[in-house]
């Protein structure tokens, strides 16, 4: 092919690929083929394109910058056009957003928040983790919006120090129920109460509220088959873990179940300490009934030196039904005297040893009855380690009776699993279920700790009695430090129950079903002492019952053993801290 000229290489070309009349020319009487009549040579140059760069075509004007020609052009008109005012109105919109977003919205926030009203509180007593009453849809907020307002605060029970209302329950709204996850703080227990031999099965529907109460029926069942074999049923609720406090006064407005001079029956609302569950037998074991804060031979099993009979009131003059032992209790099992590294929920002191920590448990009341007599409470709180014989300092100046004739101290002063101080009352006696209806305010106050600590009990409204910390000092016979008043984070338990460890039972009278009915429970703490929660920084619980929550969640496991936990060492054991 020549390619000196665009001429004469498109003349070669078309020479080379013959046209109709080449072709019939060269072969004459021959058709053309449909391939031979439409080919074309491969060089577009052949068919006559302007490839070359000086080749000009019509549009090339447009794609040839001439500054002297277009700057006129390229400097006319103006932006106030509707796509200009479109492009401006975009990033103006864009701008104003985002100062809005981070600066306006923070601003107008700052300049226009409204201070929450703590009604009647005092600093953090008003009363939620910001110091105010949480205005939730509906009433879940820990003060009852159903509470009077002239409960927010009230005056100590013996003395003239203020108090706020940090959480209450008036139970006014019918139909509630407690089965799990129903209510922010009140739980029903699917259980039997093994513990104290209760004849009933802890049933989640036999918690219910109506006529402004909450009802705990007692209940006697047509087939135990249907009921865990046991025949009769009746209702506990706990806050544990949703609800806990530290200090101040509880208070409960009741009509006790049944008659008040018929036996049986074994009604409660009382506190404990929340590294145990009432029920959950393996969150209770070495916990319950501490109060216990000494590394000393009270946190050993059975109160007793390793391999020894010593301290010798330890194992003798004890319980009259246990071989004259003092305690079986297995230990302390998160004392003051665990090793370090072993599980414990702390906190720690700064010379590397931990405080002692239990689930301690002080009762508002435990009612009972003296047949064709009169009703009563006992208004108590459990102990360990022990005092010799079971005997606590009750001399004078370390505890208080108001009214000696209806208050006297109780008999019982406990057994081989656990020390109780109590005193017996006189209830008001109109105040049951089929007595007279009425409702009666039981309470008790209390200050935690060892200095002027105490607590002090309430029936029908007024002072029962109160033991101070001086009636729990230490005891050179059994060989225990003082106990501290209750310090642990406590819940509230409420139930009705009946079993022969509390007392007589009179089947042939007793009426059944039978029924506790609460109006409200309501608890303060002083305006300089607020302290609730489940979780304080000085006695937490949540990551310790996180890791071993399968005891505080089923109660078919009633032992650390069963549960496949080792026991914390304890550096006073025989084994030590090895």
């Amino acid at each position: 092919m020549n390619l000196l000229s665009p001429d004469a290489s498109r003349t070669n070309s078309i020479r080379s690929h013959p046209t109709g009349s080449d072709y019939d020319a060269l072969t004459p009487g021959l058709p053309l083929s449909v391939s031979e009549k439409y080919s074309l040579p491969p060089s577009p140059a052949s068919w006559g394109m302007p490839l070359l760069i000086n080749d000009q075509e019509p549009d090339d004007y447009l794609h040839n910058p001439d500054p002297r020609r277009d700057r006129i052009s390229d400097r006319g008109g103006h932006i106030f056009t509707g796509r200009g005012f479109a492009n401006l109105g975009c990033l103006l919109i864009l701008v104003v957003g985002f100062l809005m977003l981070f600066a306006g919205y923070p601003i107008l926030s700052f300049a226009t928040r409204h201070s929450q009203d703590n009604r009647g509180g005092f600093n953090l007593g008003g009363i939620n983790g910001t110091g105010q009453v949480p205005d939730i849809p509906g009433n879940w907020g820990l003060i009852d919006k159903d509470t009077p307002q002239e409960a927010y605060t009230r005056k100590s029970y013996i003395n003239d120090e203020d108090y706020v209302l940090v959480f209450s329950d008036e139970f006014n709204q019918d139909g509630r129920t407690f089965y799990p996850g129903d209510d922010p703080y009140w739980e029903a227990v699917d259980l039997h109460y093994w513990g104290t031999n209760d004849l009933e099965w802890y049933d989640l529907g036999q918690a219910t509220t109506s006529g402004g109460s909450l009802r705990l029926r007692l209940d006697q069942v047509d087939n135990a088959a249907d009921n865990h074999n046991l025949n009769y049923r009746s209702g506990m609720i706990q806050t544990w873990n949703k609800f806990c406090f530290t200090g101040g006064i509880i208070e409960a407005s009741v009509q006790l179940p049944g008659s008040n001079l018929v036996p049986g029956l074994w009604p409660a609302i009382w506190t404990m300490g929340n590294l145990g569950r009432a029920g959950y037998g393996a969150s209770l074991e070495g916990t319950w009934p501490f109060s216990y804060d000494s590394c000393d031979v009270g946190t050993l099993p059975n109160q007793t030196y390793p391999g020894t009979q010593e301290p010798i009131w330890a194992t003798s003059h004890g319980d009259p039904y246990n071989n004259d032992m003092l305690s079986y209790q297995p230990g302390q099992r998160l004392s003051a005297c665990t090793c370090p590294g072993e599980s414990h929920p702390g906190p720690m002191r700064s010379d590397g040893s931990y405080v002692g920590r239990s689930a301690p448990e002080i009762d508002i009341f435990e009612a009972t009855v003296v047949k064709d007599v009169k009703g009563q409470v006992s208004l108590s709180s459990q102990w360990a380690p022990y005092n010799a014989e079971y005997e606590w300092q009750n001399t004078t100046g370390n505890f208080e009776i108001y009214d000696s004739s209806h208050v006297h101290l109780n008999t019982y002063v406990g057994g081989v699993y656990q020390q109780t101080t109590s005193c017996l009352a006189d209830t008001n006696q109109q105040c049951y279920e089929l007595t007279g209806g009425c409702f009666a305010a039981y309470a008790f106050e209390y200050k935690p700790g060892f200095d002027n600590a105490y607590i002090t009990w309430v029936n029908d409204d007024k002072p029962a009695w109160t033991i101070y910390a001086g009636g729990l000092a230490t005891d050179s016979r059994s060989e225990i430090s003082a106990r501290p008043i209750p310090q642990e984070p406590m819940y509230i338990i409420a139930n009705l129950g009946f079993s022969h460890n509390f007392g007589d039972i009179d089947f042939d009278v007793l009426q059944l079903p039978a029924t506790m009915s609460v109006d409200y429970i309501r608890v303060y703490q002083p305006k300089n002492a607020i302290n609730y929660g489940c979780d304080p920084s000085d006695f937490p619980t949540m990551t310790y019952i996180e890791t071993y929550k399968e005891a505080y969640t089923n109660p078919n496991i009633t032992t650390w053993e069963q549960y496949g936990q080792l026991w914390p060492k304890n550096s006073k054991s025989a084994e030590g801290c090895s």
